[in-house]
């Protein structure tokens, strides 16, 4: 088993420093950006994976140079030649190369693109299943959430802040109203009710987010309700929990220094999260 960079049409070693001073991405963080699950040696929810990347380029203007067939043929060498079968895949793709202006022109850049496979460590992943804290933390980032880029300043400060309280993660709310977490999505029970934001542009789409709305709470007989919560909903929700492609449903037992319901991942997290795994084990294109 050994980690996987791939790199503009090649595979470079690990740590290579192949990245021009002048790529956009790095000066701008004018790029996009997937990553997606592998499980059992396939790619969980490529597919949507995919979508997603094609309309984020699409937002942001940057030209498809890699056919879906294409992309998921590399996908699977990676997983081929890497032999990790629990692990994850980050692709990036940024606008291109130019020299330093905030203006850019189309018709001279070749976007860039990136990609490396690496292991999962699933007991990690299992111990999530117990129950996280979170904090709660104005949302400051920019209006165009649904579009997954690489300019994540917000994101990585609010995450930050986080963690320095020992918070797996932030849930964030824009005039009192929660959206999503620093770097998931986030979900309410209420008297066994599912509730979640919309779907427009002040979120990230999330693929687990989807699976949870389209397949797995529908399977567990969970009704769904997307619609805005403010703080007191989200305070007084008897569940509430967190979704991200590398953890799945992480149910959170703590919010600020307040107890979720009885301190304890509740039964419709724990059934939703079970389900998902059950959802991922027999894998998804």
């Amino acid at each position: 088993m050994k980690e996987l960079t791939y790199f503009n049409g090649e595979f470079i070693e690990p740590g290579a420093k192949v990245v021009s001073v002048d790529d956009r991405g790095y000066c701008f963080g004018d790029g996009v950006y997937e990553v997606c699950r592998v499980v059992n040696g396939r790619c969980f929810a490529l597919s949507y994976h995919q979508d997603r990347l094609y309309r984020s380029m699409r937002e942001m203007d940057i030209p498809v140079r890699m056919t879906p067939d294409d992309l998921t043929e590399l996908h699977e060498i990676m997983i081929e030649q890497s032999d990790i079968t629990e692990g994850y895949i980050y692709l990036q793709i940024t606008r291109g190369v130019a020299p330093r202006h905030h203006a850019y022109d189309r018709s001279k850049l070749e976007p860039q693109m990136l990609m490396y496979i690496r292991p999962l460590d699933l007991d990690t992943i299992a111990a999530y299943g117990k129950g996280v804290k979170a904090i709660t933390l104005p949302d400051e980032r920019w209006l165009h959430c649904s579009i997954k880029s690489l300019n994540l300043v917000p994101n990585i400060l609010a995450q930050t802040k986080a963690e320095k309280k020992s918070a797996y993660s932030a849930i964030l709310f824009r005039d009192n109203i929660c959206t999503e977490g620093a770097c998931s999505n986030v979900f309410a029970v209420k008297d066994g009710i599912l509730y979640t934001y919309p779907a427009n542009d002040l979120i990230l789409k999330g693929i687990t987010r989807q699976m949870i709305a389209t397949r797995v709470a529908p399977s567990c007989g969970v009704t769904l309700i997307e619609k805005e919560c403010d703080r007191e909903f989200i305070e007084q929700a008897d569940e509430l929990f967190f979704t991200d492609t590398i953890g799945g449903v992480i149910p959170i037992v703590k919010l600020d220094r307040m107890q979720v319901g009885d301190g304890k991942p509740g039964p419709v997290t724990m059934r939703l999260r079970e389900s998902l795994e059950k959802v991922m084990l027999e894998g998804l294109p």
